[in-house]
């Protein structure tokens, strides 16, 4: 006498397992095909703009960010050394990822019980910004680790920093160092002198904050250290 198998059991596996692993095949795929277009084609909303934007129109229906896409070539060399002195010293030979920083961030993070440092690079800044929430978990940061990974192998270096140099937040809707030199110093991105773009650069972890407290201490301090850092940074 035979008996038969449950089907139930293994609709269960099927739900649990299944399901959700094909799901998030799916998802990375689509993170993929999406960078892949990247490539050659300019991104236009982030889903970090989009998520300010949306929080901006909860108090004004009109509100939109700005933003406007320049080439690499029409960045001022002194905005691309300062950020990269001021957030990825290294950004031109690691693979997305700083190990040492992203370890110094967990022991910081442990010590307070919550994630408040991320360690992030300038690629793993661009993977959330052009696909995740501002949110901090470590979840999150796995999502952000694989989409990091899906840059450096579609896109070279320089590619990947002039997206970011477009879309970064540098204020209260302002994205981009277009939007961000024209909003701070009414002068193209092209024509930003050395104080100027270490002090742009230094905004950038806390940019809303430094958009409404644009001469503390600190800000005037770190831009001093900035602006001596920059001549040693190196470019992609």
């Amino acid at each position: 006498m035979t008996t038969k198998k449950s089907p139930g059991r293994w609709a269960w596996v099927k739900w649990v397992f299944i399901v959700p692993i094909v799901l998030f095949l799916a998802v990375q795929a689509y993170f993929f095909v999406q960078i892949w277009w990247w490539v050659d084609h300019d991104p236009t909303m982030t889903a970090f703009m989009r998520q300010q934007q949306a929080a901006m129109r909860e108090k004004d229906p009109n509100a939109t960010v700005r933003q406007q896409w320049v080439p690499y070539q029409r960045i001022s060399q002194n905005l691309k050394r300062a950020i990269i002195a001021s957030e990825d010293a290294n950004f031109s030979e690691h693979d997305g990822v700083d190990w040492d920083a992203l370890e110094k961030a967990f022991e910081r993070n442990d010590k307070r019980g919550k994630v408040t440092h991320g360690g992030s690079t300038i690629t793993q800044q661009l993977a959330k910004n052009l696909f995740l929430s501002g949110s901090r978990s470590y979840l999150r940061k796995g999502q952000e680790l694989i989409i990091t990974y899906m840059l450096e192998a579609l896109m070279d270096k320089q590619r990947i920093f002039e997206i970011y140099l477009n879309v970064v937040e540098f204020g209260r809707g302002i994205y981009g160092a277009e939007a961000a030199a024209r909003y701070y110093y009414r002068i193209p991105a092209a024509k930003l002198g050395a104080a100027q773009a270490a002090k742009l650069a230094v905004m950038l972890p806390n940019p809303r904050y430094y958009d409404a407290h644009r001469n503390t201490k600190y800000l005037n301090r770190r831009t001093a250290i900035i602006l001596k850092r920059m001549g040693s940074a190196e470019l992609p």
